[in-house]
């Protein structure tokens, strides 16, 4: 298979690229070799694999997932909140902006490196937070914290998740890590403890899940947590023999029955269990004093997830915290909620030091450059991945962080930028909205 970014025959290699030279120009009297025309260039060893043929955009992962797993499985990761606005706007804000490219301009010296946090990234954009990741691809988390490491991105692991949060550090050192927390100082307390201990530099606050979004796609397709095996869930599951076997069945044979293992301090119940759920009691009680106080027993970096005000942002600054992820849940919480991408541009504009991360809707290289010449310093992707994750492990989740890297120095071509950081405003023109 051809490989991502092939030039054609005949094309002029930059210096970056491993060039074979024209043996009739290169003896031709006048030509030194360092100047010699190049008229070729040799295959890049990176080639796509033939089951990853029919994956060339992020979409496209959603689509072969939605064969692969059962309907309930799917809709659970990919299904919004209510009437799915939130969702929509979050994805349809992107298309309200059109580039304005500068072009003739040597941008041969492309580099989509990024720092943040004192650690350089190979790109802008890491892995958010996933619940319940391993019950929807086998070893979900670890899949995902292996290929992050590998990409050299940053990846954060849900407290929903169904691994142990170190085991999940002991794959990849970087990781992040994100909690649902309550207005209980003391349990908070022993989860930061544990977090700490383990080794975890990065801690995220999720402020937007007082309670659960009205996830009404979840009733119509049997999804439930605790998952109840009724006719409905029986049936989806036999019919869909690859996540059975290869995720669910594997998971009990080799690891026993998944639990939530990082919700508290100490190890939760099963996810199928039908006598215990999970603690969320007191979620809706979280307030920023509670912040306040993490920020004085937590010294590694500290965000907070799911802010969209302008004015909670600012709090949430006075409060100590290094960072900010403006979201949307992707669009599973609060129906019709504003798109991070449309309060960003008034947030970044009295950021300071404050680093400020985007996420809900980015599917394109075109979109994380937006999100950056707004004023993002990062952004995040979930669904993508996850469903990378589920159609071929970790080499599935790499294969669609190498699609959006790609993209994004493609882009940076195409737009005339050498450095993600020259990206800014002047780049984007708002534009009505097109049917």
């Amino acid at each position: 298979m051809a490989t991502f970014d092939q030039p054609a025959s005949g094309t002029v290699a930059t210096g970056r690229d491993s060039a074979i030279v024209d043996q009739a120009d290169a003896e031709a009297p006048g030509i030194a070799g360092p100047q010699a025309l190049v008229t070729s260039l040799k295959r890049s060893d990176a080639v796509t694999p033939y089951r990853f043929r029919d994956l060339l955009a992020l979409d496209d992962f959603e689509r072969h997932a939605k064969r692969l797993l059962p309907h309930m499985i799917f809709q659970y990761v990919a299904g919004g909140a209510e009437t799915g606005a939130a969702l929509a706007h979050s994805r349809g804000a992107y298309a309200d902006y059109a580039f304005l490219p500068r072009l003739m301009r040597d941008s041969s010296a492309r580099d989509t490196s990024t720092e943040l946090f004192g650690h350089t990234y190979a790109a802008p954009f890491g892995v958010g937070p996933l619940g319940g990741a391993a019950f929807i691809a086998y070893r979900g988390d670890i899949v995902l914290a292996e290929a992050a490491r590998r990409m050299n991105l940053p990846m954060i692991l849900s407290a929903s998740s169904l691994i142990k949060l170190e085991d999940v550090f002991a794959q990849n050192p970087q990781a992040w890590f994100q909690g649902y927390l309550p207005g209980d100082q003391t349990r908070i307390d022993r989860l930061l403890d544990r977090v700490a201990a383990t080794g975890y530099r990065t801690f995220v606050v999720t402020a937007d899940t007082p309670t659960l979004g009205n996830r009404e796609h979840n009733t119509r397709s049997g999804f439930s947590m605790p998952i109840k095996v009724t006719p409905k869930v029986a049936w989806q599951s036999a019919t869909h023999p690859r996540w059975l076997l290869g995720t669910v069945a594997r998971t009990f044979l080799k690891h026993g029955a998944p639990h939530f293992e990082n919700t508290e301090a100490t190890r939760g119940p099963p996810m199928m269990s039908q006598g215990a759920v999970r603690n969320t009691i007191a979620r809706d009680q979280l307030s920023w004093k509670n912040l306040e106080a993490i920020r004085k027993r937590w010294s590694g970096n500290l965000l907070v997830k799911g802010l969209l005000a302008p004015e909670d942002v600012e709090i949430a600054k006075d409060c100590g915290a290094d960072g900010v992820i403006l979201s949307t849940h992707g669009g599973r919480q609060l129906d019709h909620a504003i798109a991070p991408l449309d309060v960003l541009p008034e947030i970044a504009a009295r950021k300071g030091s404050l680093k400020i991360i985007i996420d809900s809707g980015i599917r394109r290289g075109t979109d994380v450059m937006k999100a950056l010449a707004l004023g993002a310093d990062f952004v995040l992707l979930g669904r993508p991945f996850m469903f990378g994750a589920a159609l071929g492990g970790a080499a599935g989740v790499e294969h669609a962080m190498r699609i959006l890297k790609e993209e994004l120095n493609r882009d940076m071509a195409l737009i005339g930028v050498n450095r993600l950081s020259e990206l800014n405003p002047d780049f984007l023109r708002r534009v009505p909205r097109r049917t």
